[in-house]
């Protein structure tokens, strides 16, 4: 099987500002959210928009700076974790820049990061066994 298009991911400096944003373009985002350090969004078809604030994105990498193409990045669900490691492998091997090697993740995912042509960051994950999915 191959990896599925999953999410689009906003790296917030404030995450009240950019929610209010998206609302104003019709998403119904609960005001609450406004002072969460993460937020999910499902827009539909398994594809959900995720926010995170630079403070949660700078707890999981310290080094984290906003790439070329902006705060804006892009996720990819694996089947496995073996799926994880074999594509972000591939990927590095045809030149494309690592900037997270594969690890189990606290939050309970097979979790990577690759950098695409133009800067964005592209996360490749997978469910552990025996995680909460």
């Amino acid at each position: 099987m191959t990896a599925r298009f999953s999410a689009v991911e906003i790296v917030a400096a404030d995450m009240g500002k950019s929610l209010a944003f998206y609302r104003s373009l019709g998403l119904d985002i609960p005001a609450e959210a406004d002072g969460e350090q993460h937020v999910e969004y499902k827009v539909g078809g398994g594809v959900s928009i995720l926010w995170d604030t630079v403070e949660v994105v700078r707890s999981i990498d310290p080094d984290w700076q906003p790439s070329a193409g902006g705060g804006v990045g892009m996720a990819f669900a694996c089947d496995d974790a073996a799926e994880v490691d074999r594509l972000y492998a591939d990927l590095v091997a045809a030149g494309h820049t690592g900037e997270m090697e594969p690890w189990d993740a606290f939050w309970g995912q097979r979790y990577a990061v690759v950098v695409d042509p133009d800067g964005n960051h592209v996360d490749l994950f997978a469910p552990l066994p025996g995680a909460a999915t």
